[in-house]
């Protein structure tokens, strides 16, 4: 059994290592491996001239004691972080790599974040490093550079933009660098139509659909601070109607789910047709989805009517009753009946949800809290379930 004289000591040890910001830890799988070459020194040391841990006395009763480990610490970690560069994080950021000892990458990336900071030549050095380098040296940047606010400013965001659009590299690369775009705050009205343009090339590939990503991630971001959504949401509607690749439309429908904005009447039009004309279940659902948030209920219960009947795909039809009711709530029910009079796979559905409104129960969330499945049917990311 640990002596309590002994926790103590180890644990006043421990709390003065995290202090430091040298500790650690390394897992048993790892405890052959050889640490970081210089400048971050490879062998691990539980005590240091400037951090060293009290050992405690000897118990005073014989026998065998359970032992607490202390976590050891890298030689020469605080002398770089105290003169931390650029350069020299750069060179630490190679070595660890060596050493594929990942829990040091991730703190050197987040130590270039903090020495980036507002800086945009800084923020430049790390793009022309993650444009040069091999895996996995670009991500690290990148996502350094992700989360530095200096990739806000123009002349950064500028060279993201043409490293993107840069059709010789690698599609992977050019994804890359679209995901350190998605903390931007704004996008003009040029930046989002040069992402636009790389989500609707059919070469683009994964960059494809991480520039459509982007440009949902962005409105999110302009929508919760400024209310600002539609300018995006018309080139996402524009991409989920136009694009060939599956995937790429489905995600463009998709986005505006984590804002939820209310989409005005004119989106419902286009919608309506890609509920009726998309060759892909999962497209339609998702147009249906998309269309059961809007300012003009009853235009979208219009478009679930028009679309149902030539429609043969059961699980599209159960989505287009079922966001007909979040639509427009009970007032969706005689459109419900119609829709269970067509299909009478559906006439259990009719009746679950009449017999809920009928309880008094109105928000939608509650009502889909009690109703019961009866399709075997795949509910697409986003929509309620």
């Amino acid at each position: 059994m640990t002596s309590r004289p002994l926790f103590k000591v180890a644990l006043a040890g421990l709390v003065l290592l995290v202090a430091l910001g040298v500790v650690w830890w390394r897992g048993a799988d790892r405890a052959d491996d050889a640490g970081p070459p210089p400048p971050v020194a490879a062998t691990p040391s539980t005590a240091t001239a400037s951090n060293a841990a009290v050992a405690p006395p000897p118990a005073a009763h014989a026998g065998p004691r359970e032992e607490i480990p202390l976590p050891g610490c890298w030689d020469g970690l605080a002398a770089l972080d105290q003169s931390a560069t650029l350069e020299s994080l750069h060179a630490a950021v190679a070595s660890a790599i060596q050493a594929r000892d990942t829990a040091l990458v991730a703190y050197l990336q987040e130590r270039l974040t903090e020495l980036v900071g507002k800086d945009p030549d800084r923020a430049l050095q790390l793009v022309a490093w993650a444009v040069n380098a091999a895996p996995p040296e670009p991500a690290i940047y990148l996502e350094a550079l992700k989360a530095a606010p200096a990739v806000r400013h123009p002349r950064v965001t500028e060279k993201l933009l043409a490293v993107a659009e840069n059709k010789s590299l690698f599609t992977q690369d050019r994804a890359a660098v679209l995901d350190a775009l998605e903390t931007q705050h704004h996008f003009t009205p040029e930046t989002r139509g040069r992402i636009k343009a790389i989500a609707l090339d059919e070469s683009a590939d994964s960059a494809a659909w991480v520039a459509t990503r982007t440009l949902g991630r962005v409105m999110k971001e302009d929508y919760e601070r400024t209310g600002t959504y539609a300018p995006y949401w018309k080139d996402l509607l524009d991409i989920g109607t136009t694009s060939d690749d599956t995937a790429v439309r489905l995600l463009a429908l998709e986005m505006p789910s984590y804002s939820n904005p209310l989409l005005d009447s004119d989106s419902i039009d286009t919608l309506a047709k890609v509920m009726r004309t998309d060759k892909e279940r999962d497209v339609r659902e998702m147009a249906a989805f998309r269309l059961a948030v809007t300012e003009d209920p009853q235009k979208a219960l219009a478009a679930y009517r028009a679309a149902f009947d030539g429609e043969q795909d059961l699980c599209v039809r159960w989505a287009f009753l079922r966001f007909a009711v979040r639509a427009a709530g009970a007032d969706a029910l005689p459109l419900v009946e119609e829709f269970a009079r067509k299909d009478p796979r559906l006439r259990q559905d009719y009746l679950d949800f009449k017999a809920l409104y009928a309880s008094g129960t109105t928000d939608f969330a509650r009502i889909w809290m009690g109703k019961k499945e009866h399709h075997d049917c795949v509910v697409e990311e986003g929509a309620p379930h």
